[in-house]
């Protein structure tokens, strides 16, 4: 059973998340030869604040 998490800076759409879930659980399938109902994908979206990258804050990017 597959599951895979994905962390995202907030702001992504609802039509962004489904399709990308979508072309996740299609490659799972055909690469690890299981079933779409066997594919588990969370998403935690979190402020940019919780995220840096470089040691800089993508809050205290421009």
């Amino acid at each position: 059973m597959p599951i895979v998490t994905i962390d995202l800076v907030e702001g992504r759409t609802i039509e962004q998340k489904r399709e990308l879930a979508k072309r996740i659980t299609d490659a799972i399938v055909e690469l690890l030869k299981t079933t779409p109902d066997q594919v588990t994908i969370i998403y935690r979206d979190g402020p940019r604040s919780n995220f840096a990258k470089a040691g800089v804050l993508l809050s205290d990017r421009k």
